[in-house]
């Protein structure tokens, strides 16, 4: 473990991650950015996992492992990543995703040169199992836009997978947050949260590369119930009401936020929006409950 301050974090949440462990973190200590420390947090994982952290631990320095002695659920494991770092930048890592080598290099240039901005990231494509490329998502119009109420819109109504949640961040900012909720989806509502304290910055390359596979959290069309297993084990086969409980989350980022009344109300409408657009799925969630 090294022993100075680094500037980076990055909280690497896992539990049974043996199938792209290794892959993922040769891409993270191949970064040309080096001053960063890796803190491993493991729930209690029963496969090789351990192994393979404390593999990687013993040959890299900036590398931290740290075991739960029993699955706290994938929401408080993510949180206490974000606990255990020291770095003025945080930015999670799933086990199975790869970063390009300037990843870290090209958010941190953004951090340091703007400190408007609270969360920097970049392009992302979509990989399969094999690392090969399925799909090129396109970038954002208003990340990076100066009124609040713009880049609300841009991260609550855009529906493809919120790859900004693993960007870089102000720890600071970071922490006034509610941080991962226990429920399905609290990816989401975060950013919505954070959107509205400080500005986003997408890096116009493709450094970040989103594995689509069978075992992830929703891969293999897990149910609702299953997923929020996945989060909050003690809530494994109790109803849910996952459409209704994002609504929530995110009149409540607005609520929380600092913005000025036409932000705030603009935001509260952009949420009419939202219901309308889910109508079906809000209505099907109350019949079925865990939709």
């Amino acid at each position: 473990m090294t022993t100075s301050m680094p500037r980076v974090t990055i909280g690497l949440p896992i539990y049974n991650g043996q199938n792209y462990l290794a892959q993922t973190m040769d891409s993270i200590l191949a970064q040309t950015y080096r001053d960063f420390e890796l803190i491993i947090s493991d729930n209690a994982s029963t496969d090789a996992t351990e192994a393979i952290c404390r593999e990687y631990a013993a040959r890299d320095a900036r590398v931290r492992y740290v075991r739960n002695n029993e699955n706290i659920g994938a929401s408080a494991n993510y949180n206490r990543a974000f606990e255990l770092g020291r770095g003025v930048y945080f930015k999670w890592a799933a086990h199975d995703d790869l970063l390009a080598p300037t990843y870290l290099e090209r958010c941190v240039e953004v951090l340091d040169r703007d400190p408007d901005v609270v969360l920097a990231y970049t392009q992302a494509k979509a990989i399969d199992d094999q690392g090969n490329v399925v799909k090129v998502y396109p970038g954002k119009h208003h990340f990076n836009d100066p009124q609040p109420r713009q880049r609300f819109y841009e991260f609550v109504l855009d529906p493809h997978p919120v790859v900004a949640v693993f960007g870089l961040m102000r720890r600071e900012v970071l922490g006034r947050t509610r941080l991962i909720g226990k429920y399905a989806g609290s990816d989401r509502p975060l950013l919505s949260e954070l959107s509205l304290l400080g500005k986003f910055y997408e890096v116009p390359e493709h450094l970040f590369f989103y594995r689509f596979h069978e075992a992830q959290s929703w891969g293999g069309n897990k149910s609702a119930q299953a997923q929020q297993a996945w989060y909050d084990p003690r809530r494994g086969g109790k109803v849910t009401f996952p459409q209704w409980r994002l609504l929530r989350e995110h009149l409540g980022s607005i609520a929380r936020s600092p913005v000025g009344p036409k932000d705030r109300l603009s935001c509260y409408l952009y949420m009419g929006y939202w219901m309308a657009k889910n109508r079906r799925r809000l209505g099907y969630n109350l019949i079925l409950r865990d939709i």
